[in-house]
This record gives structure tokens, sequence and C-alpha cells, in this order.
């Protein structure tokens, strides 16, 4: 029964979290009982959805129990099986993150083939972040030839996936946002965007419009409040909108006030849908087949950003919070033996 450290949390943030808000704490975890596995978790996700949770309201997943271990996506080796259709040895997607051992039953660890694309590329590239961007793109915001597409949260984890898919899927121009000139870069050489907007200078609508001086036909959003002002503002006739976060407002203490522009709508016959992952699981096979493809022709590029081991998973949350990854920020938990 080997010993393993994962993070609970130990208070409800009031606006930003804090370090103080979780505990590392140190438990004994048993062996598999009858269909299940225990699994030595190798990389767990840290996502923006996870503050949402940390939060005691109501909402379509519900929240993290206070001292107790948080959850989240992870990817790790099978040590020991009580599941015949999960043998010892096999790589494992599943939903018990933030600890470094999981005991988990054999039907919810879905077996991944790591000669596609490596274990931690299911937690991104291959998993429910390329699932978002794709489905936003093609089943939300109904993404056609020719479009020209704007992607706030451009450099993050699924909006670094979700212009180079719409790139893919036809679109004409892709526009990204992101926060200073060093990711305005990475847009341009390694995520295929063909222009950069930085936030962090403002007019925001001003920059747009000098990016897409006939406007925008589909707007992928991970930030909200003044990034979907500027896309109404922008949006061509029947233009669409796939509502993937607000990051922006996710520490809000207050009710932050909408776009004062949404009349727009209206006249211009705007589409604006929220979506979930969740929702578009008929779309994974089609997906995963799709970008494992996209992949092998190196057609499609997935950025990680890395942080070591389970006592630094509040600061890789944390650091995600504030922008601080390029892709995909993953925890890529110590070895043991």
């Amino acid at each position: 029964m080997p010993v393993s450290k994962e993070v609970h949390l130990v208070a409800r943030p009031v606006g930003e979290p804090t370090p103080a808000d979780f505990a590392l704490v140190e438990t004994t975890v048993a062996d598999p009982g009858p269909g299940q596995v225990l699994v030595r978790n190798d990389w767990m996700s840290v996502d923006p959805y996870m503050r949402g949770r940390m939060n005691d309201v109501k909402s379509y997943v519900p929240p993290f129990r206070l001292d107790h271990v948080m959850e989240g996506g992870a990817v790790g080796t099978v040590v020991a099986s009580e599941s015949p259709e999960v043998p010892v040895g096999a790589t494992v997607l599943h939903f018990q993150g933030w600890r470094e051992y999981a005991l988990v039953d054999g039907a919810h660890a879905t077996v991944v083939d790591t000669e596609v694309a490596p274990a931690q590329a299911y937690l991104g590239v291959l998993g429910m972040v390329g699932l978002t961007a794709y489905a936003g793109l093609t089943a939300v915001a109904g993404l056609r030839e020719g479009d020209v597409v704007f992607v706030s949260g451009a450099a993050g984890a699924v909006g670094s996936l979700a212009g180079q898919i719409a790139k893919r899927l036809g679109a004409s121009k892709v526009i990204g946002s992101a926060g200073g000139p060093e990711k305005g870069r990475r847009l341009l050489e390694d995520f295929g965007y063909d222009a950069a907007i930085d936030y962090r200078r403002g007019d925001l609508e001003g920059q747009l419009a000098e990016a897409a001086p006939d406007g925008i036909d589909v707007y992928f959003d991970n930030v909200g409040g003044d990034h979907l002002r500027a896309a109404v503002q922008a949006m061509r006739v029947h233009g669409r909108a796939a509502l993937c976060g607000a990051i922006s407002v996710y520490n809000s203490t207050e009710p932050v006030p909408g776009p004062d522009n949404l009349a727009l709508l209206v006249g211009k016959r705007i589409r604006l849908q929220g979506f979930l992952v969740g929702d578009h699981g008929d779309l994974a096979g089609e997906y995963r087949e799709r970008a494992a493809s996209w992949l092998a022709e190196g057609g499609l590029y997935a950025e990680e950003t890395v942080v070591d081991g389970i006592d630094h998973a509040v600061d890789a949350f944390l650091g995600m919070m504030r922008g601080a990854n390029t892709g995909k920020m993953l925890v890529r938990l110590a070895q043991r033996s």
C-alpha cells in the first residue's frame, strides 16, 4: 500500500486563490478491490474550470469538498490491477488527479496508446482540451471554409489549438489575442496565426479592426469581458461565437457588467452560444482520428508548459490562472518506486 501525496482544498478562495487555500497531505492508498486498478499518476492537468469548482455554488459540475482531495484529469501507469480489462503496465487516462497514486474503478480508466502520442497528450491535444477546440469551432460555431476567425486566450491550452484547427478546417484568416509581445510572436511563428493582438496594449477594438478590416465571422471566446465586446463590434452579419470560457471574471467577487453593445446582435443577426465539451462526446472519436493524423503530418503543434512535482501543483494552477503558461499547463509527477 503506497504512501501518496495529494492536494486538498482547505478554504474557499475569495477572489484570487492563494497557497493558503490548499494543503499537501500524505495518505496511504489501499490495494485495489474487485474491478479496481491502482494507478501511479505520471501527469496531471490543471485547468481554468477548476477555479469554479472551488466555490460552493450550484453549477454544471459539483464543487470541490473542503478538506478532501481535489479531482482532475490525469494519466498514469497501472501498478496493480483487479480488473480483467485493464492490465498492469497499461497507461490509463482517468479523473483522479491532484494525487500521486489513485485507486480507480476499471470502468473509469481509459487505456491510451502511447505509440500514437506521448501519454500527456491525452490531457491536451488528444484529450478534453483538443476536443473543446474542435467541438467549439465545428458543432457550435459552424465554421465554414473562408471564415475569418478570432480567438481570445490564443496562447493557452485550448486557444493554441483552436487557431491551428480553424486553419485546418479552411478558415481564410485566424487572429489571436494574447498577453505580451513574446506570446504574440509565438502565435505567429509556432501556432500558425495570421495576426496577433496584444490585449495588454489596450484598444482591443482598434487592434481587431486593424487585423480584420472587413470584420470576423467566428469568435472563439476563452476570456469574456472586453474581448467579447470587441468581437461583437467586429462581427459581420450572421456571425457566430462559441463561448468556451470567461477567465477574465473567474476571480471576481462582484457581478461583472456584460458588454454594452449587445444591441448589435439584432441587426447583425449574431449568434452567441455557450457550450460544454461534455455535451460533444459524440465527436471524440472523429476528433481524435483527425488530430492524430494532423500530428503525424506535422500540421498540429501541441505546446506544453510543465511544472515538476505534486508539491508544485498549486503553483502550476495559480500560474495558469495568471497566464504563465503557453499551451497546456501540466504537472509532471515525481516517479516513485
